[in-house]
Protein backbone atom coordinates (compact mmCIF):
# COMPACT_ATOMS: atom_id res chain seq x y z
CA UNK A 1 0.00 0.00 0.00
CA UNK A 2 1.73 3.32 -0.98
CA UNK A 3 0.40 6.29 1.09
CA UNK A 4 1.45 10.12 -0.20
CA UNK A 5 3.56 12.11 2.61
CA UNK A 6 1.06 15.13 1.94
CA UNK A 7 -2.18 12.99 3.04
CA UNK A 8 -0.36 11.48 5.96
CA UNK A 9 0.19 15.04 7.13
CA UNK A 10 -3.46 16.09 6.49
CA UNK A 11 -4.90 13.03 8.29
CA UNK A 12 -2.89 13.75 11.09
CA UNK A 13 -3.61 17.49 11.05
CA UNK A 14 -7.50 16.26 10.94
CA UNK A 15 -7.07 13.87 13.71
CA UNK A 16 -5.23 16.22 15.37
CA UNK A 17 -7.87 19.22 15.02
CA UNK A 18 -11.12 17.06 15.12
CA UNK A 19 -12.10 18.27 12.41
CA UNK A 20 -11.52 18.46 7.99
CA UNK A 21 -12.10 22.16 8.27
CA UNK A 22 -9.42 22.82 10.15
CA UNK A 23 -6.98 20.12 9.18
CA UNK A 24 -7.45 21.52 5.51
CA UNK A 25 -7.03 25.28 6.76
CA UNK A 26 -3.55 24.02 8.03
CA UNK A 27 -2.32 22.32 4.98
CA UNK A 28 -3.19 25.71 2.85
CA UNK A 29 -5.86 22.73 1.23
CA UNK A 30 -9.84 23.72 0.04
CA UNK A 31 -12.42 21.69 1.76
CA UNK A 32 -13.58 19.69 -1.13
CA UNK A 33 -9.74 18.89 -2.03
CA UNK A 34 -9.18 17.88 1.46
CA UNK A 35 -12.14 15.73 1.80
CA UNK A 36 -11.34 13.87 -1.57
CA UNK A 37 -7.86 13.08 0.01
CA UNK A 38 -9.27 11.51 3.07
CA UNK A 39 -11.90 9.61 1.05
CA UNK A 40 -8.62 7.97 -1.48
CA UNK A 41 -7.05 7.22 1.75
CA UNK A 42 -9.97 5.22 3.21
CA UNK A 43 -10.21 3.58 -0.13
CA UNK A 44 -6.57 2.36 -0.22
CA UNK A 45 -6.70 1.78 3.33
CA UNK A 46 -9.95 -0.65 2.53
CA UNK A 47 -11.32 0.68 5.75
CA UNK A 48 -12.93 3.53 7.37
CA UNK A 49 -10.55 5.94 9.11
CA UNK A 50 -12.99 8.39 10.22
CA UNK A 51 -16.31 8.63 12.36
CA UNK A 52 -18.31 12.00 11.16
CA UNK A 53 -20.24 13.58 13.02
CA UNK A 54 -21.90 16.77 13.73
CA UNK A 55 -19.08 18.27 16.11
CA UNK A 56 -16.60 17.09 13.72
CA UNK A 57 -14.33 13.89 13.51
CA UNK A 58 -12.77 11.15 15.44
CA UNK A 59 -10.64 8.59 14.21
CA UNK A 60 -11.82 4.20 14.11
CA UNK A 61 -9.74 2.10 15.60
CA UNK A 62 -8.14 1.70 11.89
CA UNK A 63 -8.00 5.47 11.74
CA UNK A 64 -6.05 5.76 15.06
CA UNK A 65 -3.21 3.07 14.20
CA UNK A 66 -2.81 4.93 10.66
CA UNK A 67 -2.14 8.37 13.38
CA UNK A 68 0.19 6.84 15.04
CA UNK A 69 2.29 5.41 11.98
CA UNK A 70 1.90 8.40 9.94
CA UNK A 71 3.51 10.14 12.70
CA UNK A 72 6.52 8.13 12.89
CA UNK A 73 6.61 8.08 9.07
CA UNK A 74 6.77 12.03 9.17
CA UNK A 75 9.21 12.28 11.52
CA UNK A 76 11.62 9.54 9.51
CA UNK A 77 11.06 11.69 6.38
CA UNK A 78 12.21 15.07 8.22
CA UNK A 79 15.22 12.98 9.51
CA UNK A 80 15.57 11.95 6.21
CA UNK A 81 15.71 15.60 4.49
CA UNK A 82 18.01 16.74 7.44
CA UNK A 83 20.45 13.85 6.78
CA UNK A 84 20.69 14.76 3.21
CA UNK A 85 20.56 18.89 3.61
CA UNK A 86 23.55 18.66 5.39
CA UNK A 87 25.43 17.07 2.57
CA UNK A 88 24.37 19.73 -0.14
CA UNK A 89 26.83 22.05 -0.95
CA UNK A 90 27.48 25.66 -0.17
CA UNK A 91 26.08 28.23 -2.58
CA UNK A 92 29.63 29.97 -1.95
CA UNK A 93 33.02 29.25 -2.78
CA UNK A 94 34.91 27.71 0.48
CA UNK A 95 36.82 30.67 2.35
CA UNK A 96 40.73 29.30 1.93
CA UNK A 97 42.72 29.74 5.39
CA UNK A 98 46.31 28.76 5.06
CA UNK A 99 49.18 28.66 8.72
CA UNK A 100 51.81 26.98 9.68
CA UNK A 101 52.48 24.14 12.09
CA UNK A 102 51.85 25.96 15.24
CA UNK A 103 48.57 27.95 13.86
CA UNK A 104 47.60 24.76 12.33
CA UNK A 105 47.70 23.15 15.49
CA UNK A 106 45.89 25.40 17.90
CA UNK A 107 44.59 28.55 16.60
CA UNK A 108 42.91 27.43 13.33
CA UNK A 109 41.00 24.39 15.41
CA UNK A 110 39.66 27.08 17.76
CA UNK A 111 38.49 29.61 14.60
CA UNK A 112 37.34 26.92 12.80
CA UNK A 113 34.79 25.73 15.70
CA UNK A 114 33.11 28.86 15.88
CA UNK A 115 33.22 29.70 12.70
CA UNK A 116 31.25 27.00 11.13
CA UNK A 117 28.69 26.60 13.88
CA UNK A 118 27.66 30.11 13.86
CA UNK A 119 27.90 29.98 9.73
CA UNK A 120 26.31 26.72 8.95
CA UNK A 121 26.06 27.83 5.23
CA UNK A 122 29.62 28.72 4.21
CA UNK A 123 32.50 26.18 4.29
CA UNK A 124 36.53 26.38 4.65
CA UNK A 125 39.59 24.83 3.27
CA UNK A 126 42.50 24.39 5.45
CA UNK A 127 46.18 23.86 4.88
CA UNK A 128 49.23 24.06 6.13
CA UNK A 129 52.14 25.61 4.35
CA UNK A 130 55.27 27.53 5.14
CA UNK A 131 54.84 31.54 5.28
CA UNK A 132 56.64 32.03 2.08
CA UNK A 133 54.44 29.49 -0.03
CA UNK A 134 51.20 31.04 1.87
CA UNK A 135 52.68 34.77 0.88
CA UNK A 136 52.90 33.63 -2.46
CA UNK A 137 49.63 32.00 -2.76
CA UNK A 138 48.08 34.94 -0.96
CA UNK A 139 49.44 37.41 -3.66
CA UNK A 140 48.44 35.35 -6.60
CA UNK A 141 44.81 34.80 -5.47
CA UNK A 142 44.98 31.05 -4.52
CA UNK A 143 44.43 32.03 -0.89
CA UNK A 144 41.94 34.73 1.00
CA UNK A 145 43.43 34.70 4.67
CA UNK A 146 46.86 33.40 6.18
CA UNK A 147 48.43 33.13 9.57
CA UNK A 148 52.06 33.72 8.69
CA UNK A 149 55.33 34.61 10.62
CA UNK A 150 56.05 38.54 10.47
CA UNK A 151 59.69 37.87 10.00
CA UNK A 152 58.91 36.19 6.73
CA UNK A 153 55.64 38.22 5.12
CA UNK A 154 57.48 41.64 5.96
CA UNK A 155 57.48 43.31 2.93
CA UNK A 156 55.44 41.07 0.82
CA UNK A 157 53.03 43.94 -0.01
CA UNK A 158 50.38 41.95 1.65
CA UNK A 159 48.00 43.38 4.37
CA UNK A 160 49.22 42.17 7.73
CA UNK A 161 47.74 42.29 11.12
CA UNK A 162 49.27 41.01 14.66
CA UNK A 163 48.09 38.06 16.12
CA UNK A 164 50.46 37.39 18.87
CA UNK A 165 53.60 35.89 19.77
CA UNK A 166 55.05 32.22 18.72
CA UNK A 167 58.49 32.06 19.81
CA UNK A 168 59.86 29.06 20.06
CA UNK A 169 60.81 26.99 23.31
CA UNK A 170 62.21 23.85 24.31
CA UNK A 171 59.91 21.11 26.00
CA UNK A 172 60.88 17.84 28.06
CA UNK A 173 58.98 16.31 30.45
CA UNK A 174 58.32 17.60 34.25
CA UNK A 175 61.37 16.50 36.31
CA UNK A 176 63.37 15.89 33.58
CA UNK A 177 66.90 17.07 31.74
CA UNK A 178 64.97 20.50 31.77
CA UNK A 179 64.22 21.06 35.69
CA UNK A 180 66.80 23.10 37.07
CA UNK A 181 67.27 24.88 33.57
CA UNK A 182 67.15 28.66 32.35
CA UNK A 183 66.69 29.30 28.46
CA UNK A 184 69.09 26.88 26.31
CA UNK A 185 70.92 27.46 23.10
CA UNK A 186 70.26 24.83 20.17
CA UNK A 187 73.12 23.28 20.73
CA UNK A 188 72.66 22.29 24.30
CA UNK A 189 69.74 21.33 22.97
CA UNK A 190 70.90 19.21 20.58
CA UNK A 191 72.86 17.09 23.06
CA UNK A 192 70.00 15.42 24.10
CA UNK A 193 67.81 12.85 22.21
CA UNK A 194 65.09 14.81 20.49
CA UNK A 195 61.55 14.17 19.43
CA UNK A 196 60.43 16.46 16.63
CA UNK A 197 57.92 16.76 13.26
CA UNK A 198 58.46 15.61 9.80
CA UNK A 199 61.35 16.82 7.51
CA UNK A 200 58.67 18.66 4.99
CA UNK A 201 56.63 20.20 8.08
CA UNK A 202 56.68 24.13 7.87
CA UNK A 203 58.19 24.20 11.87
CA UNK A 204 60.71 21.50 10.71
CA UNK A 205 62.12 23.38 7.85
CA UNK A 206 61.92 26.80 9.81
CA UNK A 207 64.08 25.61 12.35
CA UNK A 208 66.87 23.88 9.98
CA UNK A 209 66.64 26.75 7.53
CA UNK A 210 67.84 28.92 10.76
CA UNK A 211 70.50 26.61 12.14
CA UNK A 212 72.05 26.69 8.55
CA UNK A 213 75.14 24.69 7.24
CA UNK A 214 76.83 25.13 10.95
CA UNK A 215 73.50 23.43 12.06
CA UNK A 216 74.74 20.54 15.50
CA UNK A 217 74.35 17.22 14.67
CA UNK A 218 71.34 16.32 16.74
CA UNK A 219 69.55 12.60 17.48
CA UNK A 220 65.53 12.26 16.95
CA UNK A 221 64.38 9.28 18.42
CA UNK A 222 61.34 9.92 15.64
CA UNK A 223 59.68 12.33 13.69
CA UNK A 224 56.19 12.48 13.63
CA UNK A 225 53.57 14.11 11.77
CA UNK A 226 51.73 16.33 13.93
CA UNK A 227 52.23 18.44 17.24
CA UNK A 228 49.96 16.51 19.11
CA UNK A 229 51.90 13.47 19.50
CA UNK A 230 55.48 15.71 19.75
CA UNK A 231 53.95 16.98 23.04
CA UNK A 232 52.56 13.82 24.30
CA UNK A 233 56.28 12.33 23.58
CA UNK A 234 58.01 15.09 25.15
CA UNK A 235 55.45 14.65 28.42
CA UNK A 236 56.38 11.34 28.03
CA UNK A 237 60.52 11.83 28.80
CA UNK A 238 61.23 10.46 25.12
CA UNK A 239 63.41 13.36 24.12
CA UNK A 240 63.24 17.13 23.96
CA UNK A 241 61.44 18.97 21.87
CA UNK A 242 61.51 22.56 20.61
CA UNK A 243 57.88 24.43 19.58
CA UNK A 244 56.28 27.13 19.41
CA UNK A 245 54.69 28.68 22.42
CA UNK A 246 51.49 29.39 21.12
CA UNK A 247 51.21 25.22 20.33
CA UNK A 248 50.93 24.50 23.88
CA UNK A 249 48.14 24.21 26.54
CA UNK A 250 47.91 26.55 29.20
CA UNK A 251 47.86 23.61 31.41
CA UNK A 252 50.24 21.51 30.04
CA UNK A 253 52.18 19.45 32.13
CA UNK A 254 55.62 20.09 30.89
CA UNK A 255 59.38 21.44 31.63
CA UNK A 256 59.46 24.82 29.75
CA UNK A 257 62.15 26.92 29.17
CA UNK A 258 62.98 29.88 26.13
CA UNK A 259 65.62 28.43 23.36
CA UNK A 260 68.06 31.12 23.42
CA UNK A 261 68.68 32.20 20.03
CA UNK A 262 67.58 34.64 17.69
CA UNK A 263 65.58 32.71 14.94
CA UNK A 264 63.59 31.50 17.73
CA UNK A 265 61.79 34.91 19.12
CA UNK A 266 58.60 34.61 16.33
CA UNK A 267 55.66 36.40 16.08
CA UNK A 268 52.43 35.42 14.13
CA UNK A 269 50.10 37.88 12.09
CA UNK A 270 46.76 37.54 10.11
CA UNK A 271 47.46 38.34 6.42
CA UNK A 272 45.32 39.03 3.59
CA UNK A 273 45.03 38.12 0.09
CA UNK A 274 45.66 40.82 -2.88
CA UNK A 275 42.53 39.80 -4.90
CA UNK A 276 39.23 39.11 -3.74
CA UNK A 277 38.67 35.15 -4.10
CA UNK A 278 35.48 33.94 -2.28
CA UNK A 279 32.62 35.63 -0.45
CA UNK A 280 34.37 39.13 1.09
CA UNK A 281 31.79 39.02 3.75
CA UNK A 282 32.74 34.83 4.07
CA UNK A 283 36.45 35.87 4.67
CA UNK A 284 36.23 39.31 6.70
CA UNK A 285 33.88 36.46 9.24
CA UNK A 286 36.50 34.19 9.43
CA UNK A 287 39.08 36.64 9.94
CA UNK A 288 36.75 37.95 13.22
CA UNK A 289 36.67 34.20 14.48
CA UNK A 290 41.04 33.84 13.75
CA UNK A 291 41.34 36.98 15.97
CA UNK A 292 38.88 36.15 18.84
CA UNK A 293 40.67 32.31 18.55
CA UNK A 294 44.13 34.41 18.93
CA UNK A 295 43.32 36.50 22.02
CA UNK A 296 42.08 34.14 24.59
CA UNK A 297 45.77 32.35 23.85
CA UNK A 298 48.28 32.68 26.27
CA UNK A 299 51.79 31.31 27.51
CA UNK A 300 51.33 27.96 29.17
CA UNK A 301 51.71 28.47 33.40
CA UNK A 302 53.42 25.54 34.60
CA UNK A 303 56.66 24.74 34.94
CA UNK A 304 57.91 27.57 32.94
CA UNK A 305 61.67 29.42 34.50
CA UNK A 306 62.90 32.04 32.32
CA UNK A 307 66.00 33.81 31.90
Amino acid sequence: MHYDLVDLRLFVSIVAEGSITAGARLMHLSLPSASARVRALEHTAGVALLVRGRRGVRPTPAGTALDRHAREVLTRAAGLEGAVASYRRSPAAPVILLAGSSAIHRLVPRALISFLREHPDLDVSAAEHRTPEIVRMLADGEADLGIVLDEEAYGSGLDLEPLGDDSLVVIGQVGGVLAGRTALTYREVAEHPLVGLHAESALQRWIETSLGANAPVARFRTLVVNLNTVLALAAAGVGLAVVPRLALDPDAQLEIRPLDEPWSRRHLSLCWGSTVRSSPAATAALADHVRLAASPMRAPSGHIVTP
